[in-house]
């Protein structure tokens, strides 16, 4: 039987580095679950390091003379410099430790880069991939390349709550597809706290789809847009939740005002991200990574509360008997949703107009068109351009009617939205096109019956939610995914509900 190893890690900072070493840390448990894992860290990221499960024991570095004699007495078998600079590599020779692994940093190939513009292939790889490369030396196989939920545990605070019922609010007053992405989240405090009474602050607009989910006892809405008087509208609010005396505030939105409101209203347990713009006002704060998607990444918001992160979509309760009433019936079982509120995540307007005329045609149906009263223009435009092929009711429905509508769907077509993740809370299949934003930013289509398009290019991302146009002029992240591209995903994803079209023209332009 192989003996369990004393494993040395050496990353001494920064925060975000360290918190990518997280399925490294994964990796070497899965390979000795005996192994005793010592990280070696400068003493103000001792804390956070310490925070990871499958971290033994933190080495805090405080000079070179003491950190060599701490690491000679450990007696470790194996030492992964995941630093790979000239002092811990200095330290790596002279630890005496036979067993090594180091990670390729390619610092010259980085200087030459942002000094004179020269590219190399090696800076294609991202930091957490050419950590998980090292641990081929020590033959440690990679079984998880991507952060998990569970690897850091935080402070649990169950037990400063109050006994009996509890108030908790959460706080949302971001975009559409962002209050969409929130709901696994509002289910999961149910499921932790099922006696808790929860509040959910949010836009007018987002208001009925925490409404619909039947998880929220109540719904304030924030009119921040729409009011004349920023700082009445602040106020108001700040009222409405001083009042309510809730015990437990969460907060995903990563705005200055909204952890400040919660920090205003006086409730205790404030939970929000590291990354936020008001951190420094939660009593608890969680790493917020880019490299999980969305809906993860606000599930790890629990974890001061409960281990479990468990993902999962609450079903949403759509309104089916108002379709009729809008010209809707099961001959129309296709999507699309043209529009963005940034121009930059729009598909042109002659591929949609290319690909509906196609899947109208092949599929012996009409496309339903989709979209917000901003989106009127666009999408008619599209309309005029496919005769006969779309039903348009781009700016005709409410949350409730577009809820509706998307819930029919067999498949739906959509840019980087909103809308896009109300079809995947209703486990509509998605097509979903990006182009100045990637899969990386964590909003891409959660679940495995979704596709995504998308062209890899050097220039992407450009923005975290789009642009009014592309920086560099030529717009190639949305022109090089060409219609018949998106109509083969379609394609796929209907085949695969045993949907069959007829005559598909492919590579017809």
């Amino acid at each position: 039987m192989e003996i369990a190893p004393r494993i040395l890690v050496i990353r001494m900072s920064s925060l975000g580095d360290i918190i990518l070493t997280a399925p490294v840390l994964r990796n070497l448990r899965r390979r000795w679950p005996g192994a005793r894992i010592t990280m070696l860290v400068k003493p103000q990221f001792a804390e956070a390091a310490a925070k990871n499960p499958f971290i033994s024991d933190i080495l805090a570095f405080t000079d070179f003379a003491s950190a060599l004699r701490a690491i000679k007495k450990g007696r470790y078998d194996i030492l992964i410099d995941l630093h790979a600079n000239l002092r811990s590599r200095l330290l790596s020779v002279f630890s005496g430790i036979k067993r090594k692994a180091r990670y390729r940093k390619d610092s010259l190939a980085r200087r030459l880069f942002v000094n004179f513009r020269i590219p190399s292939p090696a800076l294609e790889k991202h930091t957490l991939e050419r950590y998980l490369e090292s641990l081929e030396a020590i033959d440690v196989p990679v079984v998880y390349r991507e952060p998990l939920v569970g690897d850091w545990i935080l402070q649990n605070s169950t037990a400063a709550l109050k006994k009996g019922p509890k108030r908790l609010a959460l706080l949302q007053t971001a975009f559409l597809g962002d209050a969409v992405l929130t709901l696994p989240l509002l289910e999961k405090i149910k499921k932790v706290l099922p006696d808790t009474d929860v509040t959910v602050l949010t836009r007018p607009e987002t208001a009925q789809i925490f409404a619909s989910s039947g998880l929220a006892s109540e719904v304030i809405t924030d009119n921040k847009k729409t009011s004349h008087s920023f700082f009445g509208e602040f106020f108001r609010l700040l009222k409405e939740l001083k009042q309510r005396r809730f015990d437990i505030v969460i907060v995903p939105h990563r705005s200055l005002r909204s952890a400040l409101m919660a920090r205003l209203a006086g409730i205790p347990i404030r939970i929000g991200f590291d990354s936020s713009a008001g951190s420094f006002l939660f009593t608890h704060k969680v790493p917020f990574s880019w490299l999980i998607h969305d809906i993860e990444r606000n599930l790890t918001l629990i974890l001061p509360l409960s281990g479990d992160t468990d993902p999962s979509f609450p079903a949403l309760r759509g309104k089916i008997g108002a379709l009729k009433d809008l010209g809707v019936n099961e001959t129309i079982f296709i999507g699309a949703n043209p529009g963005s509120v940034w121009p930059t995540k729009r598909w042109p307007r002659e591929y949609w107009a290319r690909l509906i005329t196609e899947l109208a045609r092949a599929y012996d149906t009409k496309v339903l068109l989709v979209g917000g009263k901003n989106e009127v223009a666009w999408n008619a435009e599209i309309e005029k351009a496919a005769p006969g092929s779309v039903l348009n009711l781009t700016g005709k429905t409410g949350m409730d009617d577009l809820m509706a509508l998307i819930e029919s769907l067999k498949l739906f077509i959509t840019n980087d939205s909103g809308p896009m993740h109300i079809a995947v809370a209703f486990g509509v299949p998605v097509a979903a096109i990006f182009g100045p934003t990637t899969r990386e930013l964590g909003f891409f289509p959660y679940g495995n019956n979704n596709l995504v398009l998308e062209e890899e290019l050097s220039c992407r991302p450009c923005a975290l939610h789009g642009s009014k146009k592309c920086p560099r002029g030529h717009f190639l992240c949305m022109r090089m995914i060409t219609p018949d591209k998106v109509l083969a995903a379609a394609k796929q994803i209907l085949d695969k509900a045993n949907i069959k079209g007829k005559n598909i023209l492919l590579g017809q332009g």
